[in-house]
């Protein structure tokens, strides 16, 4: 089972995957953050031009998710080709046979986990630069976007990070911990 964990800039996606991995199950890290790590150890500017860095992001979360499909037991992804695809979307052109290939590779559990935006945890860094604001809209296209391909989503409530890994598990039914 390979799972998406979703939602807006800063609202506990990375820390929520970290606590998962820290409980055993497989991860894999967010395409976007590594471009963004990536490029600022570079001297570069954060980000190149939005097509081509959703495009890079697209790139990689395929990349990422074909490592995954061999690995065993649940799988929990920081963020997903989904949204990749909308960034795509949004920044250049993007054909239905495109969008409708690599979902129909790229598959996941038919509920992504969506961490709403949460101003309390919210801050920025060299590798966020948007404002909570920006978090908010981000998060509304993030839903679009995932029940436009065929998810169901499923809010993770705003607790303790051991506390939403509980959840998480317990609404997948992996584990009654």
């Amino acid at each position: 089972m390979r799972v998406a964990i979703t939602g807006g800039p800063g609202v506990g996606k990375t820390t929520l995957v970290e606590a998962l991995a820290r409980l055993g199950f497989r991860t894999v890290s967010e395409s976007a953050r590594d471009v963004i790590r990536e490029r600022l150890a570079c001297g570069l500017t954060p980000r190149p031009e939005a097509a081509t860095f959703a495009r890079e992001v697209l790139r990689r979360d395929i990349a990422k998710y074909r490592a995954a499909v061999a690995w065993r037991g649940p799988v929990f992804f920081d963020r997903t080709a989904v949204e990749s695809l909308a960034m795509v979307h949004e920044a250049s052109s993007l054909s239905d046979k495109e969008r409708d290939r690599v979902l129909s590779t790229c598959r996941f559990h038919s509920a992504a986990l969506v961490l709403p935006p949460w101003r309390a945890i919210y801050v920025t860094d060299t590798e966020r630069d948007q404002t909570f604001q920006d978090a908010q809209r981000i998060d509304a296209r993030i839903r679009t976007c995932y029940r436009e391909a065929g998810f169901s989503l499923l809010d993770v409530p705003s607790l303790p990070v051991q506390e939403r890994a509980v959840f998480v598990l317990r609404s997948l039914g992996i584990a009654d911990i």
